[in-house]
């Protein structure tokens, strides 16, 4: 199909499903909207927006569908119907051939498949927008056979996520021009974040290395179990992992019938994302049901299996640090403390008055606090936030909107496993030891710690800089006396930081006092 010819067909689904009257109702150009109204004639609107765009992008193909998917994480930018109804778009994408798959396979790793597996299911078991999925055996490096997972990319994507890309940017600078709602939605930013994911997806090599660093991350806490990357079988185009043998966690009646705890695989379920959060700060960023199976294999038994890493977030120690602090602000219903921290980050303008900030943060806080805490969600609070800062002109650094999105994941899976769930009584001990960390005495003595080999390298070079500066006497006195200087410079720093790191950890047991006294949890 061409590329005039593609956006035909785009500009027809989008009728056909009535997209024009979401987007046209405030196109401030009557022509516009009569021609939107002639040309779907005939149609039914009776189903909700979110509904009809859902299954438009579905109808679309799959670029659109993940599409769909990304935008859906954006709850900072969508409204609150459009972005449910988006999470529901699902995979749902008939297999390629696997006569292609095997062509893929054979061109990236230079063998035929015959010298490459073992075996090899030519049947896949699952197929994906970006990918499908077959079963093999291979023989590792030791000579033993082993059962294998192998993703294999679907041929041509690139050319044809370039092709509906350049289309997608061209609506969304029309949408901009055209709608007021487009100014405020960005579409043309929700474009290029969409392509950023894309092209990191469809670099398999990238998904290896993120799952790899994950199973070293979680490698000694006996809840999760996550497949083994075989290098020697991964490019940018295929990926084999170790084969994983588990019951979805969506099939709960399967997964109770099997004897496994429930409420219990509710609570590590929590347990490891704010592990990978709060500790790590490097957590899978696509915790959706399809993602995650739950093994019932006798040694393994009740532990979680996590699935596809294409999406993996981070978190900054200056993330980190925002977040603690907000935490603590938002426990103390300290809401001004709130607004000066958006402010003092320089997410919001610094001409912004720091008390319509904070009536703003109050109106959406406070309700929460006439709840039980096993009814508050954090995602939620997170989304209200983001959303009410718009009004502020905030920009939300991507890594917070995945992290809010994945918050939300893993709160309604708890739930819907076990809606007793109390996440926050499952989630104290994870903030207490990471507000400690970020603004306690042991923050102090880890940064003191970091910097120790530096300051231990530094001091020995001050006598032979001097004894230099000695022998040469007047040879290049200036670059030496500024050398000395800057030397001593270094060490006054040096002596200054042993000095406020006295003070700083007096200091810190202070308000650890304090805090254990006021009782912030």
């Amino acid at each position: 199909m061409t590329r005039i010819g593609r956006g035909c067909f785009i500009v027809w689904v989008a009728l056909r499903y009535g997209l024009d009257a979401i987007v046209l109702d405030s196109v401030p150009h009557p022509l516009l909207k009569l021609v939107g109204r002639f040309v779907s004639l005939g149609r039914n609107l009776e189903a909700p927006r979110g509904q009809r765009l859902r299954e438009a992008l579905e109808r679309l193909g799959p670029i659109f569908v993940k599409f769909g998917q990304v935008l859906s994480t954006r709850r900072d930018l969508m409204p609150v119907d459009i972005a449910d109804e988006l999470a529901k778009l699902q995979d749902r994408v008939p297999p390629f051939p696997s006569e292609l798959a095997i062509a893929t396979i054979e061109r990236a790793l230079r063998r035929p498949l015959k010298d490459i597996f073992v075996s090899f299911e030519q049947v896949p078991v699952a197929s994906a927008s970006i990918a499908q999925v077959h079963f093999a055996v291979i023989r590792d490096r030791t000579g033993r056979e082993r059962d294998v997972a192998v993703k294999v990319l679907r041929p041509g994507m690139l050319k044809a996520i370039d092709k509906d890309l350049g289309l997608m940017r061209t609506m969304a600078g029309w949408l901009e021009r055209l709608s007021t709602d487009g100014k405020r939605l960005k579409p043309r930013e929700v474009v290029a974040e969409f392509d950023k994911y894309l092209h990191d997806e469809l670099d398999l090599v990238r998904e290896a290395s993120s799952a790899a660093q994950l199973r070293r991350n979680m490698e000694n806490i006996p809840l999760v179990m996550i497949p083994e990357m075989f290098w020697d079988f991964c490019t940018t185009e295929v990926l084999v992992m170790e084969r994983m043998i588990g019951i979805p966690i969506s099939q709960v009646d399967r997964l109770r019938a099997a004897g496994v705890d429930i409420p219990k695989l509710a609570r590590d379920g929590v347990t490891l994302f704010f592990t990978q959060v709060f500790r790590d700060g490097f957590f899978h960023a696509d915790m959706h049901p399809g993602n995650i199976q739950v093994s019932v294999a006798p040694d393994t038994f009740g532990r979680y299996i996590s699935l596809d890493f294409g999406i993996v977030g981070t978190l900054t120690e200056v993330d980190k640090e925002y977040l603690a602090q907000n935490f603590a602000a938002f426990f103390r219903r300290d809401y001004k403390r709130v607004a000066e921290l958006h402010i003092e980050s320089g997410w919001v303008p610094a001409a912004t008055r720091v008390d319509e900030l904070e009536a703003a943060v109050r109106a959406v806080c406070e309700p929460y606090f006439d709840r039980p805490l096993k009814e508050i969600s954090l995602g939620m609070v997170l989304m209200r936030l983001f959303q009410t800062s718009r009004r502020f002109q905030v920009e939300i650094q991507p890594q917070l909107v995945l992290l809010q999105k994945t918050l939300l994941n893993i709160e309604g899976l708890g739930r819907d496993l076990d809606p007793e769930l109390d996440l926050w009584a499952t989630a104290k001990p994870f903030l207490e030891k990471w507000m400690l960390e970020q603004i306690g005495p042991q923050r102090l003595f880890n940064e003191i710690k970091a910097q120790a080999p530096r300051y231990a390298k530094l001091l020995p070079d001050l006598p032979m800089l001097l004894h230099n500066y000695l022998l040469r006497g007047a040879a290049g006195p200036d670059r030496l006396v500024q050398e000395l200087l800057l030397e001593q410079k270094r060490t006054n720093r040096l002596l200054q930081g042993l000095v406020s790191a006295v003070i700083g950890f007096a200091l810190g047991m202070i308000v650890m006092q304090f805090v254990i006294r006021v009782g912030i949890f």
